[in-house]
């Protein structure tokens, strides 16, 4: 197939990053999307708030942008693969604590340290695909590959509430999260650090190069870093705005089965994909004012089902399109040395200024 055409120039070891990276992200979509589908049956079980729902949600996003600044640091210093392990560690540990929690604030603090893993390890696999994917062109197709594992959160959540009584389904979705940690061996196995990396490294440890990941603030690289920021922030507010809540309200207000609002979600994550053939930025402006047209028909004019599912593949492409191409884009703004500093900054930036916006979205929206 001529879409596919571009895989098979791959080398074998931009293969086995893609699928390390593919394993990776899957455990940024697990987290965020599992979280997204829970809220009804906790707030049910606990009686737990809207409000304390959101302020969970809230937390975990401030401290996974607080893990991915820092996953970019310190991935600068000591390498990408080795940080990527540690992130990787981190969330699935605390994620499979989330299932043992029996109160509000027992899962805030759990929800709130596996944040740190959560955000560190988009920081990474993006980082990992921008410098070991030869090609420029095929940058943002692989990161559109990589993100389009987010569909097995939707999978795995209709899985357990069909097989299992919900009082244990929403436990067994955080369980689960444990098993990504195997993932650890078959990126120590078969994965490396980018040849990118380990020049920019050896010249450190020699003394020519002394950057500094402050340095994305200095006067040649602040003009990109509050752009680069600023994007992030629209970015994630408006896909948070969509996003977050429409699982909730899909099975509340519109009253759609589990598994209706599985299927629709994962149309929704697989416009992800389509999204390298016009270019970085003309591709942004795309999808914003998609988004805005989009988002206006579903909360403003009386549609059906039918009607919701079937906006649901180009509502998929202009929510999550533009997430395939703005790692390849930051990746490509900073130099070697800062790269990952650079990006993580700005994507985390504006994943944590989004969580205002993020909170005002939280409230149920009405038909």
């Amino acid at each position: 197939m001529p879409s596919l055409q571009w895989f098979t120039e791959l080398t074998q070891r931009e293969r086995c990053t893609l699928y390390a990276g593919f394993g990776g992200y899957a455990v940024d979509a697990f987290d965020f999307m599992i979280y997204s589908f829970l809220i009804p049956t906790l707030i049910a079980t606990w009686g737990m708030s809207k409000s304390e729902a959101g302020m969970i949600a809230t937390s975990s996003l401030i401290s996974s942008a607080l893990g991915g600044w820092l996953a970019g640091i310190l991935a600068d210093r000591y390498g990408r693969i080795r940080v990527l392990q540690w992130t990787i560690a981190t969330f699935a540990l605390f994620t499979f604590l989330s299932g043992f929690t029996h109160s509000f604030w027992q899962l805030l603090a759990t929800r709130t340290l596996q944040g740190i893993g959560f955000g560190g390890e988009w920081s990474i696999v993006t980082l990992m695909m921008a410098e070991t994917i030869r090609s420029p062109q095929h940058r943002a197709k692989a990161v559109g590959t990589v993100q389009s594992s987010w569909a097995a959160a939707a999978i795995i959540y209709w899985a357990f509430f069909a097989l299992l009584p919900e009082q244990y389904a929403w436990r067994a979705c955080f369980w689960i999260g444990l098993l990504p940690a195997a993932w650890i061996i078959y990126i120590r196995r078969n994965v490396s650090d980018p040849d990118i990396y380990l020049q920019t490294r050896r010249a450190r440890e020699s003394g020519v190069e002394t950057a500094h990941f402050l340095q994305i603030f200095s006067l040649p690289h602040l003009r990109t870093t509050l752009l680069g920021s600023t994007l992030c922030t629209g970015m994630f507010g408006g896909y948070y705005a969509i996003t977050t809540w429409l699982p909730t309200y899909l099975k509340t207000v519109r009253h759609l089965s589990v598994f209706n609002t599985s299927g629709y979600l994962i149309v929704l994550i697989v416009g992800a994909i389509l999204c390298d053939r016009i270019g970085r930025r003309a591709s942004f402006v795309l999808f914003v004012v998609g988004s805005l047209v989009l988002g206006m028909v579903y909360t403003m004019l009386p549609i059906t089902d039918g009607m919701m599912l079937a906006l649901g593949f180009p509502l998929g492409i202009v929510v999550q399109g533009i997430f395939a191409g703005v790692g390849a884009y930051l990746s490509e703004l900073y130099p070697n040395a800062i790269r990952g500093s650079g990006q993580g900054f700005c994507y985390n930036l504006g994943r944590s200024s989004a969580t205002a916006k993020r909170r005002c979205a939280s409230r149920p929206c009405r038909h």
